[in-house]
């Protein structure tokens, strides 16, 4: 027996604001049952003793501290603009 009917499947798939066919229908329906089908086998498994985590991964912060260094100077971040006014980059207006 489906899990999911194909009147569900084209319910969804109005709200998508999707057409699909009959035949599209029928085949995703047989789709998303298959996956529902992979998704209760999840439920045979035993995780009692399974602490709960936001990621599969042991995932930490990989990135250097963040300490405050030296800017370079004013000179040498403009020496390549091609345009500049009293030490900005000057650009194009887009407002009027």
């Amino acid at each position: 027996m489906s899990r999911i009917s194909i009147e569900q499947v084209k319910h969804v798939a109005h709200l998508a604001r999707l057409a699909i066919t009959e035949e599209e229908a029928e085949m995703f329906t047989k789709q998303l049952d298959a996956i529902i089908t992979f998704a209760e086998q999840l439920n045979e498994l035993d995780t009692e003793n399974v602490p709960p985590t936001s990621h599969v991964l042991n995932m930490k912060n990989v990135m250097r501290d963040d300490v405050p260094t030296a800017g370079l100077p004013l000179e040498d971040v403009l020496k390549n603009a091609p345009d500049q006014q009293d030490g900005q980059f000057r650009v194009p207006a887009i407002l009027e």
